[in-house]
């Protein structure tokens, strides 16, 4: 396999907050998106999701709780937690998810 240009592809997603899939590892899913800026409607999961920030800046309000999460940091959202994106999330945002937990 070849090296893929992360930050490249999320670039070139025709529209933010549209995910597009890397490839598997085992049954997770490793996917990235662009974020515009713009927030994003609560949602939980049957499984932890793990949320990278390559670039700019995440921001959550997980369980009524704010938390930022910076270029190079990573933050796991546990299994049923509700998490929203708040507004001013921009950058490249890679997630990591296992649908099938």
């Amino acid at each position: 396999m070849s090296p893929i240009d992360v930050v490249g592809t999320a670039a070139a997603l025709p529209a933010a907050w549209s995910s597009r899939s890397l490839g598997q590892v085992g049954t997770a899913c490793v996917k990235v998106l662009r974020m515009d800026g713009r927030p994003v409607q609560e949602e939980a999961h049957g499984a932890d999701e793990v949320l990278l920030v390559l670039e700019g800046r995440l921001e959550l309000l997980v369980e009524g709780a704010e938390v930022a999460v910076r270029a190079g940091e990573m933050y796991r959202v546990p299994a049923g937690a509700r998490h929203a994106v708040r507004p001013g999330s921009r950058g490249t945002l890679v997630i990591v998810e296992d649908p099938e937990a």
